[in-house]
């Protein structure tokens, strides 16, 4: 059986590049969740009317952010991958966030940022600031209205770049094996 998508390596072990597990392509009304107990994607939510995911959203495997999941990633790609793709990423920034479920505690659920590195129309991107003006904005309102429809808050509290943004994958990393110290072994 091959290893669960949310314990591939982090990089590609060829390239060196970042690797990233799409759970919901770019338009999508349907959120997917990639679930370990049955290594396969679930519905998670069907989204109101009118509503999609604005670029392809998934994860990054054999990491584990404070909310106890794979970190996330929203990866810019010329057309949407399916579910369950599994490609390789250039890491452009994040935004960092925390989350609150209803009366519950405040939790940090960063959103990276990404382009896929076969993508040619994102090609030239290299970090935030080669993002069209006010796409973050849009990403981050999108983030709300999201979490909002779930009866959670999201608030970004800060955009960094691509040094920083590794460095919330090293430490996710970091967690991941804390948790799972075999690393990439099947689970038995």
């Amino acid at each position: 059986m091959p290893p669960l998508l949310s314990r591939l390596p982090t990089t590609d072990p060829n390239t060196g590049d970042l690797l990233a597990v799409i759970e919901t392509p770019k338009g999508s009304p349907n959120k997917y969740d990639y679930d370990d107990t049955c290594a396969a994607f679930r519905l998670a939510e069907v989204m109101p009317k009118g509503s999609y995911f604005p670029y392809d959203f998934g994860f990054i495997p054999s990491t584990l952010g404070d909310d106890g999941d794979p970190l996330d990633v929203l990866v810019l790609i010329d057309d949407p991958a399916p579910v369950g793709c599994v490609l390789t990423i250039r890491l452009i920034g994040a935004i960092e966030a925390k989350q609150q479920e209803k009366g519950g505690d405040w939790e940090r659920n960063d959103r990276l940022l990404a382009v896929a590195t076969h993508a040619h129309t994102h090609a030239h991107i290299e970090g935030l600031d080669d993002l069209r003006p006010r796409l973050l904005d849009e990403i981050e309102a999108f983030f709300a209205h999201y979490n909002q429809q779930k009866g959670k808050t999201f608030k970004p509290l800060n955009r960094c770049g691509p040094k920083k943004a590794r460095k919330i994958i090293d430490h996710g990393m970091a967690v991941f094996l804390k948790k799972h110290p075999n690393g990439h072994e099947k689970p038995r």
